[in-house]
């Protein structure tokens, strides 16, 4: 990934990093039938409350519609163009079936326009390719994996992100996750082969403050700068210590590795090894 530079001929250009997105296809379209409407909630319920903190504004954007699931099998399909999508980190790549049909999938490194790619049972290993875990080679690094059979992708769909096949035995076969947890999936499940695009993205340098609020995020306040009946951590006179054991959220729960998981939840058992 190249990046540019504005020259500093302002204080807001200074810092400012561009993508040059080399990696995709120029004048590329995306088809109307694999476009929907995004309705923009600033972060509020049907009441009208805020749920959700230092959500608003944003550009406006229309949303893909990819496949996740990947379960046209047998059907061979050509890559038309690799995209940018607002909605996630990744590039996705604009496939044309055999048989007339386009869909959108997440686009792995190393995938270019005019390769060909399949799913399904049986075929190649190679980046792009989707199939059962059954069916995929011990070591290789793979994405948009499936937690149950025929649900489609939910692990791994970041850019650069890809999990390794580390073991298969009985009908589960067990993988390491980006995060490091060991974790068993179902050998029927499927997942795509490669590691996601884009990998370099998170190195781009926004700037200035007006980039982070047309990604759609508003400012936080600190908590210490408020007053005590807006925060726990508020108050005081001056830059004054939080006053508790530890650091609060604005709800008074500890924050900072409270571990909020379910205790007893179903798929605990099939952690092996948890995160560090």
């Amino acid at each position: 990934m190249a990046k540019r530079r504005l020259k500093p001929r302002s204080s807001a250009s200074r810092f400012v990093e561009y993508n040059t997105y080399e990696e995709l296809t120029k004048n590329a379209v995306a088809p109307k039938s694999l476009l929907t409407t995004v309705k923009k909630t600033g972060g509020r319920n049907a009441q009208g409350k805020i749920t959700v903190r230092n959500i608003g504004g944003a550009n406006r954007r229309k949303y893909r519609v990819i496949d996740f699931k990947r379960n046209k099998d047998g059907i061979p399909a050509k890559v038309d163009s690799i995209q940018y999508d607002p909605n996630r980190t990744a590039y996705i790549a604009l496939l044309t079936y055999a048989d007339g049909e386009k869909k959108f999938i997440l686009a792995p490194k190393g995938l270019s326009v005019g390769d060909k790619v399949m799913s399904g049972a049986g075929s190649e290993i190679k980046p792009g390719n989707a199939l059962p875990l059954s069916e995929i080679p011990l070591g290789s690094r793979i994405h948009n994996i499936e937690l149950q059979p025929g649900k489609g992708g939910q692990m791994a769909r970041s850019a650069g992100l890809s999990a390794q096949l580390m073991a298969k035995e009985g009908e589960y076969a067990t993988l390491r996750l980006p995060s490091g947890e060991m974790r068993k999936v179902r050998s029927v499940c499927r997942a795509t082969i490669g590691e996601l695009s884009n990998g370099e993205q998170e190195i781009i340098s926004l700037g200035k403050a007006g980039r982070t609020r047309h990604l759609g995020i508003r400012p936080s306040v600190r908590g210490s700068a408020m007053n005590p009946v807006d925060h726990p951590h508020g108050g005081g006179e001056g830059k004054s210590p939080v006053g508790h054991a530890g650091p609060l959220t604005p709800w008074g729960k500890p924050a900072l590795g409270y571990k909020t998981r379910k205790h007893k939840k179903a798929s605990d058992k099939l952690i092996v090894k948890r995160a560090k």
